[in-house]
Parts: structure tokens; C-alpha cells; sequence
């Protein structure tokens, strides 16, 4: 848990809110520094440097290819009852059939309904890491070993984190990854091959017009984070321009928020300009700021609303700060008039999960407001951005 003397060494603490209206995205945008192509100074972090690696448009992508390695249609994959609908529609699109799995308040597998939903045609678990979170790898893996089943660790949300000196996604069978949830990228997923498995890799390259467009979409947001409102209304009014530019030469982006897996996209592979952005990101420096921002949020709001996790474990790197409130939409809506963006990311899953089994679930679609405290933002930020949350909260 984050201690009294851990977060009174970040500076900006116990600032006072800023004047005036900021801009705070809800993931960290695209500066043009990020944009020239230069050597790494030293090597990147797995899954992104010395891993065998796939490297796809969508994370969705990878789940499908991997269900396909695997072997798994026609065969039944333990899912968590928390997820996001699009893994599942891979997972069904490669013929597997998901069975899902209790998670608690707390966003951890129940182990011991897992085990219990073992059966003939089970043939392997699938495991989310929530918000950079680790899942009990040790007890899963053991799992596995014991029924014979393969381990797909779905990283979208924990790029960067580790489970003490293991990074997630390193030991199941495969691991998952999205770059965009987590860096200034246009695209991008990885499946990571932990085992000798055959995989060619996508076929396509990614379409130019789509990856502009988000690339765009990025830098025209951190014009917003940098120029303030100013920077907010030129943002617009770009954006207002370049979707009336796309309607009329009929380019339609291939979509990074959807809720929907298409298997005719599933061979598009990562574009080169992710590639060049990935040369030069600083990893580290990401790490260090999600962690800082944490502690900063935590020790100012938990006591007026807990988040979903009330401890942040050293190598952990956060995606978000899960807030728990009663009136998501309504805080949300108060929270976008201070120029602050949240996520909704899992209002829903997949309509094949009955969520009347699993309340717990219910509760967290329904109570979880992502918070940004991404490497972009600094103290002052986070200041900015708790005393929002105590004026918007009911």
C-alpha cells in the first residue's frame, strides 16, 4: 500500500488546484519529437525488444492468432467474466468456446472456481491482468500443469508491468499486448511466443490513411494538452476538418476503440510508424511517471473514494487509477467540463457471458471510472485533477 513517506517524496502533493481549465487526456498523446528516427540507447523491455514476437495492427489480432496456434477450436477456454467482449469475439471467431470464470471486487480471479470449471473440453485458461495488475501466476501456472492446459496471458492493459522480476505476458504460452492503451502510438499488438509455436506473422502491411489518421488524432491532442483551451478549440476545429476530408475521399480508419473482432483484418500487421515511435520512448521514464501519478491520486482521494486496488506492488505499472463511484456517467460528465477525459472501457462484455451469475462484475461495469495518470501528466496535473474529482463526486 502506498505509504505516508512513499508519496510525500513526489513533489506536488499537497498542491493547491491550479486557476484556470486544463486539458488531461485520457492517454498520452503523440509529441512530434517522437516522430525522428533515432538509434535506442539501450535495449527495450519485453515483449517489445529480445522476445519472439508477432507484431499486429490490433491486440485482437493476436488473441485470434493465438487461439489458432493453440489449437483451440472446438475446445473450451476458461474466460474471466470481466473482460472486454472483442477478446472473446476472437477467441469464438477461432472457433474456441469460452467458458467464463468469477472475478472478484477486487478485479482477481476466483481459483478456486476456475479449477471447478475444468472440464473434458477444457483446453486452456485465459488470463487478464486488469489496469497493469498482476493475476496469481504461480497458482494459475500450477493450475495449468496439473489439467494440461495452455495459459494465454492478455497484457493489453499491463504493458511494462511486472510480477516481482517476471514480466507479464512472459510465462503463460503466449502473451497479449496493446500499445496504444499505453504509448503515444497509432497501432499496434503483439503476441508474444513464450513456446516454439509456427506462426508466419501478419501478411499485410497497415493501411497508410489509418495510421495517419490516429497519428493525427494524437498530435492534434497534445496540441490540446500544451495550448489549454486555445489549444482544445484549434484541436476541434482540425479535427471537424479532417473527418469531412475522410468522408469525402470515403477513407474509413480502421477503428481502435470498437468492441468488435473482424476477421478480415486479422492479418494486418503494425505500421512502420509505430515502429519509429517505439525508438524512441523512454520506458522507464513512462514507468516512474504512472507510478508517481498513482501515489499522488491515492494519497489525496482514498479516503474519499478508494480504488479498486489499495495497493500499487513494486513493478507494477498502472494504466489508470480505477476509481469506484456510484454515479459514473454524472461524474464523468462533471470531470469533462474541467477538460478532464476518463475511460469506460468495459461498460458491457460479450452477450454470450450472463452477468446475472457473477455480481460482482455487474458492480465493477458499473461503478469503475478510469482516471488518466499517464506520462504526460506531472504533480501539478494530478493536483489538478484530484481536486476535480472532490468537487465532482456527489
Amino acid at each position: 500500500m502506498a505509504t505516508l513517506t512513499e508519496t510525500a517524496r513526489s513533489p506536488g502533493l499537497l498542491a493547491a488546484r491550479p486557476p484556470g481549465r486544463r486539458v488531461l487526456t485520457a492517454l498520452p498523446t503523440l509529441s512530434p519529437r517522437l516522430l525522428v528516427p533515432r538509434l535506442r540507447a539501450g535495449p527495450a523491455p519485453f515483449p517489445l525488444g529480445g522476445a519472439e514476437v508477432r507484431r499486429y495492427y490490433f491486440a485482437r489480432n493476436a488473441v485470434w492468432e493465438a487461439a489458432r496456434l493453440l489449437g483451440l477450436a472446438g475446445h473450451e477456454v476458461l474466460v474471466p467474466a470481466y473482460h472486454h467482449g472483442v477478446e472473446v469475439e476472437a477467441l469464438v471467431a477461432a472457433g474456441a468456446v469460452p467458458r467464463f470464470v468469477r472475478v472478484d471486487a477486487r478485479m482477481r480471479l476466483d481459483l478456486e472456481h476456475l479449477e471447478q470449471s475444468v472440464g473434458p473440453r477444457t483446453r486452456a485458461l485465459y488470463v487478464i491482468h486488469y489496469l497493469g495488475f498482476p493475476q496469481p501466476m504461480d497458482a494459475l501456472l500450477a493450475l495449468a500443469r496439473r489439467r494440461g492446459l495452455a495459459v494465454l496471458e492478455d497484457c493489453a492493459l499491463a504493458l511494462l508491468s511486472r510480477d516481482g522480476a517476471e514480466p507479464l505476458g512472459a510465462r503463460g504460452d503466449v502473451g497479449i499486448f496493446c500499445l496504444y492503451k499505453s504509448l503515444p502510438v497509432p497501432n499496434g499488438g503483439i503476441l508474444a511466443l513464450n513456446r516454439p509455436l509456427d506462426a508466419a506473422g501478419p501478411a499485410r502491411a497497415a493501411p497508410l490513411a489509418s495510421t495517419l489518421s490516429h497519428a493525427t488524432g494524437s498530435l492534434l491532442a497534445h496540441l490540446a494538452r500544451r495550448g489549454g483551451p486555445a489549444g482544445e478549440a484549434v484541436r476541434e476545429g482540425l479535427r471537424r476538418s479532417q473527418r469531412a476530408v475522410r468522408a469525402a475521399l470515403h477513407v474509413g480508419p480502421l477503428a481502435t476503440g470498437t468492441m468488435h473482432f473482424d476477421p478480415a483484418a486479422a492479418d494486418v500487421g503494425m505500421s512502420a510508424l509505430t515502429r519509429v515511435i517505439l525508438e524512441n520512448v523512454d520506458f522507464e521514464e513512462a514507468v516512474q511517471a504512472r507510478r508517481r501519478n498513482w501515489f499522488l491520486l491515492f494519497a489525496r482521494l482514498r479516503e474519499l473514494a478508494p480504488p479498486v486496488q489499495l495497493e500499487l506492488p513494486p513493478g507494477v505499472c498502472p494504466l489508470f487509477y480505477p476509481l469506484l463511484v456510484e454515479d459514473k456517467a454524472g461524474v464523468a460528465e462533471r470531470l469533462a467540463a474541467r477538460g478532464i477525459e476518463t475511460v469506460e472501457f468495459w461498460n458491457t462484455g460479450h452477450p454470450a457471458c450472463d452477468e446475472a451469475g457473477f455480481p460482482e462484475v455487474a458492480a465493477l461495469r458499473r461503478r469503475v471510472l478510469e482516471l488518466p495518470l499517464h506520462q504526460d501528466l506531472d504533480p501539478d496535473d494530478m493536483a489538478y485533477l484530484a481536486a476535480a474529482v472532490e468537487e465532482a463526486l456527489p
